[in-house]
């Protein structure tokens, strides 16, 4: 008896590979009178001339025949755990960048307030994170957001994820992007692990980094003959690290100054359990873009701000 014939998509190239198969469920009978059918997910283990296994999501081992195979082809593996948070969540990983923040929630909203930072006020810390359900209708969620602004005299921007339906529904209500002819930004995450990893030498390098700690904050900062010529901050909440504020003198970039001061941060952020690190970069910014990918950073999602 000749064997049963390879399955279109799926064969030994598989083998540890993501998977999903098709295959009949022998004794039962489907919807439509025929032979029932089922799908399995999961990593392809082993592959011989009568039949396959396949690992399920759920741990088990399950062998198929390949006669049983309907079709199949292999998927993308399954995103890390720290790609399946929701934008708002990772958000909110954040707050603790902003020693003095003031917070009032609307629903799943959170209004957010802070004072200047380097002169300026930092969007971040001065906007409603517009992300999940605010309990209310959205143009009454719109003039709470504008009433708490109001009171405190700032103008009254929502941070949204760019593209969703907040955003479009928020655009509707009139609504408009708060920095016209800015480029949406996108937020990076990435192992604390592999970024270490791809910055060898950066902790043992000739310059030295001065490291400040502040509760969960930390400040990076390379002296120079004049002052600091490169300098970072970081925000520890869990195992999750933020940075921000990387800065570089121009006069002495494209010398690896900015690499060790972010080597320096999640070093220290790694020796209190960090494992996971974003950062938020313009989507106009080639060169950091570029920079912060070889680093081991992926997009997570981007956002915008919008005002009435």
């Amino acid at each position: 008896m000749s064997p049963p014939a390879t399955p279109p998509g799926l064969g030994p190239h598989c083998v540890g590979r993501r998977v999903v198969v098709r295959r009949i469920v022998r004794g039962e009978t489907g919807p439509t009178g025929g032979p029932a059918m089922t799908d399995l997910l999961g990593e392809m283990t082993s592959w011989t001339s009568t039949d396959t296994t396949v690992r399920a999501e759920d741990g088990r081992e399950v062998s198929i025949p390949l006669a049983d195979i309907v079709s199949g082809k292999p998927v993308p593996p399954r995103p890390s755990v720290r790609l399946r948070v929701t934008p708002r969540e990772a958000h909110l990983r954040s707050l603790a960048m902003w020693p003095d923040l003031e917070t009032e929630p609307l629903g799943q909203w959170l209004l957010r307030s802070s004072g200047p930072s380097g002169g300026r006020l930092v969007a971040r810390a001065n906007s409603a994170l517009a992300m999940g359900d605010p309990g209310l209708l959205l143009d009454d969620a719109a003039a709470r957001v504008i009433e708490f602004y109001a009171r405190r005299d700032r103008p009254a921007w929502v941070q949204v994820e760019s593209g969703g339906d907040l955003d479009r529904g928020l655009v509707d209500l009139g609504w408009r992007p708060a920095r016209p002819g800015e480029a949406d930004t996108s937020f990076e995450i990435a192992s604390v692990a592999r970024v270490l990893r791809n910055l060898p030498g950066a902790l043992r390098g000739p310059t030295r980094v001065s490291l400040e700690e502040q509760g969960p904050r930390l400040l990076a900062t390379m002296a120079g003959p004049d002052g600091p010529v490169a300098r970072g901050r970081a925000a520890v909440d869990g195992d999750w690290v933020g940075l921000h504020d990387l800065w570089t003198d121009p006069a002495y970039r494209r010398r690896g100054l900015s690499s060790s001061v972010v080597a320096h941060l999640l070093d220290a952020a790694a020796a209190t359990g960090a494992t996971t690190a974003y950062l938020q970069v313009r989507l106009d910014n080639p060169a950091a873009l570029a920079l912060y990918e070889g680093l081991g950073f992926a997009p997570h999602h981007s956002y915008r701000y919008l005002t009435p």
